[in-house]
């Protein structure tokens, strides 16, 4: 197993975030989203949210770095969800590059995450996935021990595809 090391993005390393962000979207959901949606996704335009969130802090974003390149990222901060109480935290956003899939990018991240969650004093934790995400829900599910919350499924649009989303939770212990 590589040896993946966890940090704190900075803005320099926005680029290499939007980028993953984009690349990864398109390699997951190249059989479910319309293809004019993913491709008019924008590097820019997650260039432009992933700066404001490492400026603000605002869902707080680390990296995991193989031989100092980015190789995945995760953000998170407290559940955006309306009612949530505040010790509820949400990873907003967790995401590798395909080719270190199944390497422990992902886990390392999760680990961090959950850390920074439980300094943040919460004590619980949710993620929206898509239930057309199979790889997802197994990292989720299997591999980070959620728990699928079947009252939270909900439909989104993404263009003119709808897909379902379901809500995961569990402790942070």
């Amino acid at each position: 197993m590589p040896n993946y090391q966890i940090r704190p993005a900075v803005q320099l390393d926005v680029p290499a975030v939007a980028e993953i962000h984009v690349a990864v979207w398109q390699a997951v959901y190249k059989n479910t989203m319309p293809e004019d949606f993913l491709t008019q996704m924008s590097v820019q335009r997650r260039v432009t949210f992933w700066r404001e969130a490492v400026e603000f802090g605002e869902p707080q974003l680390v990296l995991a770095t193989l031989d100092k390149k980015v190789v995945g990222f995760a953000g998170f901060d407290r559940s955006r969800d309306k009612g949530s109480k505040s010790t509820t935290g949400e990873i907003w956003a967790l995401y590798v590059l395909p080719e270190h899939w199944g390497q422990g990018a992902g886990l390392a991240l999760w680990d961090s995450v959950r850390e920074g969650l439980k300094e943040e004093g919460c004590t619980q934790v949710t993620v929206w996935t898509l239930l057309e995400n199979q790889r997802a829900l197994r990292f989720f599910e299997q591999g980070a021990g959620f728990k699928r919350e079947m009252p939270t499924l909900r439909t989104s649009a993404f263009g003119s595809a709808r897909l379902e989303e379901i809500r995961l939770k569990r402790a942070l212990d």
